[in-house]
C-alpha cells in the first residue's frame, strides 16, 4: 500500500510541476520586403469649380466630384523615397450653375447664363476615364506604412458620357453627349498631407467647351477646377 501512496504522490507532483512550467511564446517570424512599393487604390472626393467664367456666371448648391482608381508605384531612388506612378481610373463630375443649354425648334443649342429665379433646376454632369501620371515624393520605410507625401503630376482624361439637365417650369431640356464639349480634359494636379488623409487639387487647363462654342457672340472658355481630399488605401 505503501509503495501504491507513493506513486500517486509521485504522479500528482510530476502533474502540478508540468501545468506550474511557462511554455516560451513562439512568435512568427516577419519577413521585411526593403524592395517596397507603394501601388496603391486611390479614391477622392472634391468641390467642383469653374474658372473664366462668363459675366454673371454663377454657382449654387454643392458640386460634388468623386473618382477613384489604381496607381502603380516604380521608386527611382535607393531609399526609395522618390517614385514615378501611373495609374487609371473613373470619375463622376456635379456641376449645379447658371449656364443654361437648351435647344431652339429646329434642335440648335442654345447657351445662355439666367439667374436662378428663371429656372426650377439647371445641372451638367459628365463620366471619364482617368489616367494619372505623377511624380512622388515621401518620407515612407520598409518598416512603416504612416509617411508624410507629396505627389503632383498630370492626369489625362476622356469624357465618355455628359448630360446637361435644365427645367426652365414650362419646358424640360436634356442633351446627352453634348458635341460642343471637348472630350478629352488635361491639366496638373498635387496631393500632400500624412497617412490616408491628403489635399487635393486639380486645374483643368483646357476649355470644358471646344473653341466654336459662343455665348452672346463670346467663345467659353470655362475651364475646371477640384478641390478636396485623396484618400490612399494599400
Amino acid at each position: 500500500m505503501r509503495i501504491i501512496f507513493s506513486c500517486l504522490f509521485l504522479l500528482t507532483f510530476l502533474n502540478s510541476f508540468a501545468q506550474g512550467e511557462v511554455k516560451p511564446e513562439v512568435k512568427p517570424i516577419v519577413k521585411i520586403d526593403s524592395l517596397y512599393r507603394e501601388d496603391q487604390f486611390y479614391f477622392t472626393v472634391t468641390y467642383n469649380m469653374f474658372t473664366d467664367i462668363p459675366i454673371s456666371f454663377k454657382q449654387n448648391k454643392f458640386s460634388l466630384g468623386l473618382s477613384g482608381g489604381f496607381l502603380r508605384d516604380m521608386p527611382i531612388n535607393k531609399s526609395r523615397t522618390v517614385a514615378i506612378a501611373a495609374g487609371l481610373g473613373l470619375s463622376y463630375q456635379n456641376y449645379y450653375q447658371n449656364l443654361t443649354i437648351s435647344k431652339d425648334a429646329a434642335g440648335i443649342i442654345i447657351y445662355g447664363v439666367n439667374n436662378s429665379s428663371e429656372f426650377v433646376s439647371n445641372r451638367y454632369r459628365q463620366y471619364s476615364v482617368d489616367l494619372p501620371i505623377e511624380f512622388r515624393w515621401r518620407n515612407s520605410t520598409y518598416e512603416s506604412t504612416k509617411f508624410w507625401r507629396i505627389y503632383g503630376g498630370v492626369k489625362l482624361s476622356y469624357i465618355f458620357s455628359s448630360t446637361s439637365l435644365l427645367d426652365d417650369g414650362e419646358n424640360t431640356y436634356r442633351i446627352n453627349n453634348n458635341k460642343d464639349i471637348n472630350k478629352f480634359q488635361y491639366g496638373p494636379y498635387i496631393a500632400a498631407g500624412y497617412n490616408t488623409w491628403n489635399v487635393y487639387l486639380y486645374y483643368g487647363l483646357n476649355p470644358l467647351f471646344n473653341t466654336a462654342t459662343t455665348l452672346s457672340g463670346e467663345k467659353i472658355t470655362m475651364k475646371t477646377l477640384n478641390a478636396g481630399l485623396i484618400f490612399y488605401i494599400l
